[in-house]
């Protein structure tokens, strides 16, 4: 039987998922109810305190490997560019999806493309439906992270912002050549799901991020926003390298 959406959402006190640091965001903390999120405000003041917390199924043997393969970096451009650009991102945050899809375009082709700067994407999932997103999008090949990526953000609130986000995301799921099945354990598994907010909690112990999209500039210049790509494209060139 399919879980429904509350079941693999519900925030249970006794099963958290890598208890979350308490990030003092500006305003305070709020906690949006992921079963049934009904609008995203134009802020990126998003909560943290819902990606933790559900019941689980047991761990499969090939943890170990998916966990490696899910943590795995997930970059477009040379190694040898000399701007490195780390985007810290959330599946449901607007800010994140306006510069996926008005700006990046041009960062790619632009300055990506042509060797001058390295992308690669983290994830900082603000809540549990943006941790799920996060996780489908890694458990897949690596060749197909960029496409689900642009997928997710393309049109949150036909995924997210719906009655029932998790079947919305088990069809997109299925699109991509992921079975019911694997789907239904991805959500379930513990392991993978520490793992990202592992990574998100590393990303802001490491350089205090406190709204989202955030870029990492060569590992120390920290700029936030959803910039518009002349923005974008000065602000990396004047950062020092």
């Amino acid at each position: 039987m399919q879980p429904r959406s509350d079941e693999i959402f519900a925030l249970e006190d006794e099963s958290r998922i890598a208890p979350h640091l308490g990030l003092d965001y500006a305003g305070g903390m709020t906690q949006i109810k992921p079963q049934k999120p009904t609008s995203f405000a134009p802020t990126r003041r998003y909560v943290l305190g819902g990606v933790a917390a559900m019941t689980m199924m047991p761990l499969t043997a090939r943890g170990d490997d998916d966990v490696a393969h899910v943590t795995a970096p997930r970059r477009l451009g040379k190694d040898n560019a000399p701007i490195k650009v780390v985007e810290l991102f959330s599946m449901t945050c607007p800010h994140c999806a306006s510069f996926h899809n008005k700006t990046f375009p041009d960062v790619k082709a632009r300055l990506i493309d042509n060797g001058m700067v390295q992308f690669e994407m983290q994830p900082f999932p603000l809540d549990q439906i943006a941790l799920r997103g996060h996780a489908l999008a890694r458990a897949l090949p690596v060749k197909q992270y960029f496409p689900m990526v642009s997928l997710l953000l393309k049109d949150i609130s036909r995924w997210a912002a719906v009655d029932d986000p998790f079947s919305a995301l088990s069809r997109l799921a299925r699109q991509a050549g992921m079975s019911a099945e694997k789907f239904e354990a991805l959500m379930r598994n513990r392991q993978i799901l520490e793992a990202i907010v592992e990574m998100r909690q590393a990303a802001y112990k490491t350089w205090d991020v406190k709204s989202t999209p955030s870029f990492i500039v060569n590992g120390k210049t920290v700029l936030s926003g959803a910039m518009s790509y002349e923005d974008f494209a000065a602000k990396i060139n004047a950062t020092d390298t």
